[in-house]
């Protein structure tokens, strides 16, 4: 053990600190290969023999954490807390992520006032601006990055139209972690990025997948300024998503050109579009009013597809972030 040889204020013969060692090895070896449900059992046996020891019970809290189990998790994290002469940050923030997960505002409130954040007055959910930064969704199976709004230090609201695939939905608010594990770039700056760790409130815009054919960017900067009930935001997926045809997945018959879209030879007039509305028929009006409005605009296909989010599986160490060598 990393502390003074007692359990319950009985000194600790050498044989069973020995064997607390190997127990604390194995619980640390099982939590760095991504066993957590193993490595939150082997933490346990060690606080049962040494309740008192600030950073098992710390331990115990992060596996707890990345199986998204928040209310064991703020356990956890309170006793690391009680046990500690003054503040520790990693606990701290660990305790607030637990508490939003588990939607216990006031405890959240309170950790997030011990690290020295501000927050807007009152009760009940954060509702307030701590500016933009980007998410990672299912960061367990390399998810996509989008752009977030966030409304306290580990909850924020999905400002892109994320493929279907991903299972999230433009206006979704999500838990994020609190170590950031990247940086993008945002207009003239960059801002972090963080991963995902759960939906907390599914937005009602679905995602629809629009196919069509224009003349230039400014048929889609027309569609883009269109304003109708139902309608949450346009994308043009074109340029954004290039590692799959989208076509080709939705079954949209086309025929496949070697040159990449917008090359330098000019502008693509096929054009793959994520449309996040309340409903189909708002669509089917938005882009009935579109092709109205100009020639050449051609709608192709308006697809939609439900996928289910997606869970980490066992022996994934997900949650460290390209610029980390180890978590928070």
């Amino acid at each position: 053990m990393t502390t003074d040889h007692e359990a319950d204020g009985t000194l600790l013969d050498d044989e069973t600190l020995e064997k607390l060692q190997a127990l604390e090895a194995s619980a640390y070896a099982a939590f760095d290969e991504g066993e957590l449900t193993d490595a939150a059992a082997l933490f346990g046996q060690l606080v049962e023999w040494t309740p008192d020891i600030p950073h098992l019970h710390y331990m115990r809290g992060l596996a707890h954490k990345y199986l998204r189990d928040w209310p064991a998790s703020l356990q956890d994290n309170l006793r690391s807390e009680q046990l500690r002469d003054g503040l520790d940050e990693a606990t701290t923030w660990n305790a607030g992520i637990a508490a939003t997960g588990a939607g216990d505002w006031a405890e959240a409130r309170r950790q997030w006032t011990r690290c020295g954040i501000t927050l807007p007055e009152g009760e009940g959910p954060i509702d307030g601006n701590f500016g933009v930064a980007c998410v990672r969704l299912n960061p367990w199976s390399g998810g996509e990055t989008v752009y977030m709004r966030r409304l306290d230090p580990v909850r924020a609201r999905l400002e892109n139209v994320p493929l279907p695939e991903s299972g999230f939905r433009f206006g979704d608010i999500v838990l994020h972690d609190g170590a950031s594990t990247g940086r993008r770039a945002y207009g003239e700056r960059e801002v972090p990025v963080f991963n995902a760790m759960q939906r907390l409130q599914q937005s009602d815009m679905a995602t629809y997948a629009v196919f069509v054919q224009c003349d230039s960017q400014d048929d889609i900067a027309a569609l883009r300024a269109l304003t109708l009930p139902g309608i949450g935001l346009v994308e043009d997926w074109t340029r954004s998503v290039r590692h799959l045809c989208l076509r080709c997945s939705y079954g949209a018959p086309h025929q496949h050109d070697n040159d990449s879209p917008d090359d330098d030879q000019g502008w693509a007039r096929e054009r793959n579009l994520g449309i996040a509305a309340q409903g189909r028929a708002a669509v089917e009006r938005l882009m009935a009013a579109w092709t109205a409005a100009g020639s050449g605009r051609v709608l192709e296909a308006i697809e939609q597809r439900e996928h289910p989010l997606q869970d980490p599986e066992p022996g994934q160490v997900w949650w460290l972030g390209h610029e980390e060598e180890q978590p928070m």
